[in-house]
């Protein structure tokens, strides 16, 4: 199950890192200013707070999706962009930009669906798209029956509830969908925005949270902490190898073993539908956008500083929350991607180490 987590964790660790953030208010030094995707921020919240009481330097995030973190930060108005979309070396290199994985964690289909165990309920992939397409409507239909033997399924319509807003989460989650339903594939596709054959939208995991909370018979998607932290009954997925599995910290460990970042142009990497018969099929990374050239050096060095000091000394914090920490050789090819890549206005590499 979800194991013990501190109450309210994540709303006091957000005390942090909310605020009125822009990158012209930005001291270097002082405050770093960052905006984008909402599945990270639980955990950047609580480095955020560590950070500020260890250094004294402040990192204020909006989280605000994917889509809104790479249009402020190729508007410039923060510091740094986040998204769990990762952007392909093309776009990278069209916009100026670097982008270099944080952390890895899951994507977690959620139900409110009266008389249906906590974490009990097992979906195979296609049947989940096909819930999401809606050609599924009732909970006791006959397919998830015969997935569910031993359940007593409740005859209640389903609401489906997706995330209203340009998100990464909803890129890793239709990016499964599209690998495991041809259908899911050609009628709506991968991308941060989709458009959505059924349900009711709501805005960050915090929204689609809150809406499946409220509404009996829904089911919806959320990154793991939010899961948590809303102790929100979660469903097992079969995998590639045909098991099914829970989203676990262990299982989005296994999903990403084989990740060869050292290849991936830009960093790219999916995580998604990965071999093993541990691997949760919904696990993805989420990455930090910042400008190869920067305007203001010591800025983009402060930057580069925070998340050196949370790769070096965040993980526990992270894995608290169930995230999976990059391990250390891909630290250290990002530490060396730093060096090369980012420069100042005289040309100069802005991080030259600790």
């Amino acid at each position: 199950m979800f194991g013990k987590r501190t109450k309210g964790l994540i709303a006091a660790a957000a005390l942090a890192c909310l605020g009125v953030v822009s990158a012209t208010s930005a001291t270097a030094g002082e405050t770093i200013s960052g905006a984008g995707a909402t599945f990270p921020y639980p955990v950047y919240a609580k480095w955020a707070e560590k950070y500020a009481h260890e250094t004294g330097v402040k990192m204020n995030y909006q989280s605000i999706g994917s889509g809104g973190g790479i249009k402020q930060i190729k508007a410039k108005t923060v510091d740094f962009g986040a998204s769990d979309a990762p952007l392909t070396a093309e776009e990278l290199n069209k916009a100026g930009l670097m982008q270099f994985p944080m952390v890895m964690g899951g994507v977690v289909p959620v139900v409110n669906v009266p008389g249906i165990p906590h974490g009990k309920l097992r979906l195979s992939g296609d049947l989940l798209a096909d819930i999401f397409l809606g050609k599924i409507k009732h909970w006791d239909d006959s397919r998830i029956a015969a997935e569910n033997p031993g359940i007593k399924l409740p005859k209640k319509s389903i609401t489906v509830v997706h995330r209203a807003d340009g998100s990464g989460t909803t890129w890793i989650f239709t990016n499964y969908l599209s690998k495991v339903s041809s259908q899911w594939k050609e009628k709506v596709g991968n991308n941060k925005s989709v458009s959505w054959p059924a349900g009711v939208g709501g805005k960050g995991n915090e929204g689609v949270a809150s809406y499946v909370k409220r509404i009996k018979g829904s089911i919806g998607y959320v990154e793991y902490a939010y899961a948590l932290q809303n102790k929100m009954n979660h469903v097992n997925l079969r995998n590639q190898a045909g098991h099914y599995v829970a989203p676990t910290s262990e299982n989005f460990k296994a999903a990403a073993a084989n990740a060869d970042w050292s290849h991936a142009p830009g960093f790219y990497m999916v995580l998604t539908d990965q071999p093993g018969a541990k691997s949760w099929p919904i696990t993805g990374a989420t990455f930090i956008l910042v400008y190869k050239d920067q305007e203001k050096p010591a800025t983009g060095r402060a930057v580069l500083k925070f998340f050196d000091w949370a790769y070096h000394h965040g993980d526990s914090m992270a894995q608290k929350l169930d995230y999976v920490p990059m391990p250390a050789n891909v630290v250290s090819l990002v530490e060396h991607t730093w060096k090369k890549e980012i420069k100042g206005s005289n040309g100069e590499a802005v991080w030259q180490g600790k």
